[in-house]
């Protein structure tokens, strides 16, 4: 489980591509230290596995599935990414709950400075426009945000001059894809409620 609080801003030093797979190698020197195989790493808000580890660098492998269902397959050499260990048991939860697990990708609309924050308006998904609320939580490329305004195929988020610092929100432009991982909360409610109202509905005929 990680908290969507960026560790470190990484980058990818090579990109080796597989039969129906591809491996990456990432340098990140704060969450490779003590890292060991078969670790987790989230790159991008996606939950990857250490294959192997020497010095400030990892390589973890990402599966077609993940590559179709993430923004993860435009990554090249030198693009930079989020990176963060999962968190320890009884650690500060800063964030959110978040596991790594993308529901979808949106992509950056359009982008609105201010003096001391920046608003981003990115696209969402059909199927995942239910879970998102104003004032709700949401994962963007790793990064806990706070939804600022939910529309039926799009969010807006506000980001404090840090986040846009040290993450990769800070360099994204319009057009530009970002991986989605909505509150899992929501989604278990959603299934608790669908399965009692069909039992309910059941019960009545």
């Amino acid at each position: 489980m990680f908290t969507g609080i960026v560790e470190e801003l990484g980058h990818v030093t090579a990109v080796e591509s597989l039969d129906d797979a591809c491996r990456f190698r990432l340098r990140g020197p704060v969450v490779t230290e003590g890292a060991k195989h078969g670790d987790s790493i989230a790159v991008n808000g996606v939950c990857l596995t250490v294959v192997e580890h020497e010095g400030d660098e990892f390589t973890a492998d990402v599966m077609a599935e993940t590559l179709n269902r993430s923004s993860l397959g435009v990554l090249a050499v030198g693009s930079r990414v989020n990176l963060e260990r999962p968190t320890a048991v009884g650690a500060r939860l800063g964030g959110h709950i978040v596991q790594g697990h993308v529901d979808g990708t949106g992509e950056v609309l359009e982008r609105k400075p201010s003096e001391n924050w920046e608003i981003i308006k990115i696209s969402l998904p059909a199927d995942l426009s239910r879970y998102v609320v104003e004032k709700g939580s949401i994962t963007v490329d790793g990064i806990s945000l706070t939804v600022v305004d939910a529309g039926p195929d799009y969010f807006t988020v506000s980001l404090i001059p840090t986040t846009l610092d040290l993450t990769t929100l800070g360099l994204k432009q319009p057009g530009d894809p970002v991986n989605l991982e909505v509150d899992v909360i929501a989604k278990y409610v959603e299934r608790m409620l669908g399965d009692r109202l069909s039992s309910e509905g059941a019960t009545a005929k």
